[in-house]
């Protein structure tokens, strides 16, 4: 009758030792955990794993017993319907945190990751001064609103190189822009569709052309010529033969005139000009201008004959050396 009991007895301790490696390995477990458990603060980034998606969005691995979310809102800077067009499971991304819930959980975000990436392009944009595509997403009474790289900037409509009626007539457009301002923290970006517009048209003009354009302002070292959307200068000193002290005196603002191109650069899209080497004799200008733009291309012509054999000349000189270093 004494085995039923010792067998109870065997039992008990057994349950009791199960228990306490039970509640040793929780132990165990909670330890680790505290031990591996990540401290993330707001502004902190990391490349996390995604283990969860669903219409609400991403549930990130951050480690230890924090858990992370991630909304569809905050996936990606462009609206996107399903947050499983970004992420998916067991994708590794960088996410930034962007709050602290009061139970330890976090909100994470993709979006504000992408947004600093996408500010830093368009300052590379500004600085080497290339053109980038944007699409017109809105207007307003003084331009149009440019959706580029997921940004909204403005381009004044000072700043379009096309005349419209009205604004609208851009909606839904793609066009090219050049950069102009780039200010991340007050969210400002300025573009510029004429600059891109009077770069082309200036990488179209060659040394020697005979271009019309309109005086748009006269300076007191020269006057600035509109050449079909490019602004180009005519400096004072490329006016006339003859001295001239007062610019004002020969050109107004608003006159028609033929220029020839003296020189181009086409990085800075600058160009500069000439009507000096257009006068069939010296003075013509201060005399009679209308005789000038009369002879343009005629004593454009002579110019580039003049030009051309000058650069022989050179190139007959620099083949003498050689031939005879040959020798």
């Amino acid at each position: 009758m004494e085995e039923p009991a010792v067998e109870a007895e065997a039992a008990q301790e057994s349950s009791s030792a199960d228990e306490w490696d039970r509640e040793t390995a929780y132990a165990r477990f909670e330890q680790l955990l505290d031990t591996h458990d990540f401290d993330f603060h707001t502004g902190d980034k990391a490349s996390r794993t995604v283990v969860r998606v669903d219409q609400r969005g991403a549930y990130v691995d951050i480690g230890g017993k924090s858990t992370a979310f991630c909304p569809t809102a905050e996936l990606a800077l462009a609206n996107i319907p399903r947050s499983t067009q970004v992420v998916g499971t067991h994708s590794c991304r960088d996410f930034v945190v962007i709050r602290e819930e009061r139970n330890g959980d976090l909100m994470l975000s993709l979006k504000r990751m992408e947004l600093q990436v996408a500010w830093q392009r368009l300052r590379q944009y500004l600085e080497d001064d290339v053109s980038v595509e944007g699409r017109v997403v809105a207007t307003n009474r003084g331009g149009v609103i440019v959706e580029v790289e997921c940004i909204r900037g403005f381009c004044p409509g000072s700043q379009l190189g096309q005349r419209v009626q009205t604004f609208e007539e851009l909606l839904d457009r793609t066009m090219a822009f050049k950069v102009t301002e780039v200010d991340e923290e007050k969210a400002r970006l300025m573009l510029s569709n004429k600059r891109v517009v009077a770069d082309e048209r200036v990488g179209g003009f060659k040394v020697g052309d005979v271009v019309e354009g309109t005086v748009i302002s006269v300076k007191p070292y020269g006057a600035f010529v509109d050449i079909g959307g490019a602004s180009g200068l005519l400096h004072i000193s490329q006016i006339s033969h003859d001295r001239i002290t007062n610019v004002d005196k020969v050109l107004s603002e608003g006159d028609r005139i033929k220029v020839m191109v003296l020189s181009q650069d086409r990085e800075r899209g600058r160009v500069a000009l000439c009507t000096k080497k257009l006068e069939p004799t010296p003075g013509d200008m201060l005399r009679d201008p209308a005789l000038v733009y009369e002879k343009a291309e005629e004593m454009a012509a002579l110019f580039r004959q003049r030009v051309a054999a000058a650069e022989a000349a050179a190139r007959a000189e620099d083949a003498v050396p050689a031939a005879e270093a040959a020798v």
